[in-house]
Order: structure tokens, then C-alpha cells, then sequence
């Protein structure tokens, strides 16, 4: 990025990750389009920074109140250098259990949301050959467990997505990260939650269990929000960022206990995979 003051455009800054790194963003002395579905929400964050600090209305949902945040930001700011896509929720279901409009909700959010809002910011940094974007999926977007498939299909298809861009946009000279965080103590799990109200005692032992264990950590998840804030930052001032940065112990320990699983599976069928060649004549 250029040595002028950075402006961040935030998503999804009411509370937790979205909220720390707007306040890291703007302790820094950035300048920060801070957002959220309702203004008033962040008004406090913006309060006592002056003229580097804008707080704006942005549905993800809503593509009118993107263009238009959007818009603010760049006449405001003249730009936007950094986007962070973090504006997302969960939900708990067994696959049976969810119910269509909660599902296409969740999607509309935590997927063609980051769309909407990456269409809208991307001519800009295309325009000016510089820009950093900023992912925000999660550890479930790397390994899948009961009660959480929904979201994990939401972050999967983020994580295919970002990879995708990154490749289109790295000649522009914009840079992306994914960002993959373990359990970090905000209200993912607890206020921010969504559930079916539907229970089948067929999925008791498996999903049911893990929807309990879910909602039971709330509180007393073992990352800093303010510190996974720092990390994101330092990865933004990077001259070449990282594609994937996992954060937290539980998603590093989680992550590489995946890859190892995966990677012994591939192994384990690997002449049943090469079966499918074509034979040689």
C-alpha cells in the first residue's frame, strides 16, 4: 500500500472481531469506515477520532446500503485500501434439521453478502492497483463437524471464493487473506447464534451434542478478539500477505490434525485414485 494514512472499510462492526478491528484500526491512527446493520451501533466507536473515523449503515443483505456505504467511504476518504469482510453468523442444525428460509439466509449473508460488498469496493482498488482484502472465514472453513454443516458450507464456499480472487486480482496489485479464526470470545456462539428449533432424536448422540457443547462455551472461548484484531493488522502491512492465516492454538492444533487426516486418507486410496487413469496402450 502507499505511505498515506490507510482507510479500512469494516463490515459487521456492532460487536466482536469487526468491532476489534475497527478499534485497533482507528488506535492506529487509520481512518475507518466503520458499519453495521444499524448505525447506531457503532456510533460509540467513532466518538472522540474525529475526521478519521466514519460510522455507516451497511446491510450486507441489502445491496442499496452498500453502494451507498461504499460511496460515503470513497467520498469521504477518497478510497478504500483495506476491506474487511466479516459481517456473518451461525447457525446449529443437524442437515435434516434446517429449515429453507434460515439456510438461504445464512448464505445470503455469509456468502453473497462478501460478494455484494466485494463488487462494490473492488473497481476502486482495480483503479488504483492497490488494495488488501481482508476474508473473514473461519477453522470450520477447513474442517467440517455435526450441528454446524450449514455454516460450514458458507465458509467452505468463502474460502473457494477468496482463493479464486486472489489469483484474478494478485496482477492488480491487490492482495487477499483469509482469515480463519479458532473460538474467539465474542457472541458467536451465544446472542449471534441461530438454531432450528427442530431436535431429532435420531441426531441427539451426534449434532444435538455438539449444539449443546456449542452453546455451553459461550464465554469462555480461548481467543482475544482485540489480539486477533493485531494480527490481522500486521498481515495487512505486509508487502505480501499471506493467503491464509489461521488464528488461535485451537484452529492451528485443529487445522494441522485435519491436513493429517486428509493426507493419510489420499494415501491410504491412492491406488484406488490412480485406477481411474486411462490406461497406456
Amino acid at each position: 500500500m502507499s505511505n498515506e494514512t490507510p482507510v479500512w472499510l469494516v463490515t459487521g462492526c456492532s460487536s466482536g472481531l469487526g468491532r476489534a478491528i475497527a478499534e485497533h484500526a482507528l488506535e492506529r491512527g487509520d481512518r475507518v469506515a466503520v458499519t453495521a446493520r444499524d448505525r447506531t451501533a457503532v456510533t460509540d466507536l467513532v466518538a472522540g477520532h474525529g475526521d478519521r473515523a466514519l460510522a455507516l449503515r451497511l446491510d450486507v443483505t441489502d445491496p442499496a446500503s452498500v453502494a451507498s456505504a461504499v460511496r460515503a467511504c470513497e467520498e469521504t476518504f477518497g478510497r478504500v485500501d483495506v476491506l474487511v469482510d466479516n459481517a456473518g453468523y451461525g447457525y446449529l442444525a443437524a442437515v435434516e434439521e434446517g429449515e429453507d428460509a434460515a439456510v438461504r439466509a445464512l448464505f445470503e449473508t455469509n456468502v453473497h453478502g462478501v460478494v455484494t460488498v466485494l463488487r462494490a469496493v473492488l473497481p476502486g482498488m482495480r483503479a488504483r492497483r492497490s488494495g488488501r482484502i481482508v476474508n473473514v472465514s473461519s477453522f470450520g472453513g477447513l474442517a467440517a463437524f455435526a450441528a454446524t454443516g450449514y455454516y460450514h458450507a458458507t465458509k467452505f464456499a468463502l474460502e473457494g471464493l477468496s482463493e479464486s480472487l486472489a489469483a484474478e486480482v494478485a496482477p492488480l496489485g491487490i492482495a487477499v487473506t483469509i482469515v480463519e479464526p479458532g473460538a474467539l470470545r465474542t457472541r458467536w456462539a451465544g446472542a449471534s447464534m441461530r438454531q432450528s428449533p427442530t431436535r431429532l432424536d435420531d441426531y441427539e448422540q451426534t449434532a444435538g451434542k455438539r449444539r449443546d457443547a456449542t452453546l455451553a462455551v459461550s464465554g469462555r472461548q480461548p481467543g482475544d478478539p482485540a489480539r486477533a484484531a493485531e494480527a490481522i493488522a500486521a498481515v495487512v502491512d505486509l508487502d505480501k500477505p499471506p493467503l491464509r492465516l489461521l488464528l488461535g492454538s485451537d484452529a492451528l492444533a485443529g487445522a494441522r490434525a485435519s491436513l493429517d487426516r486428509r493426507r493419510r486418507e489420499i494415501d491410504r486410496n491412492e491406488a484406488l485414485t490412480r485406477s481411474a487413469d486411462l490406461e497406456e496402450t
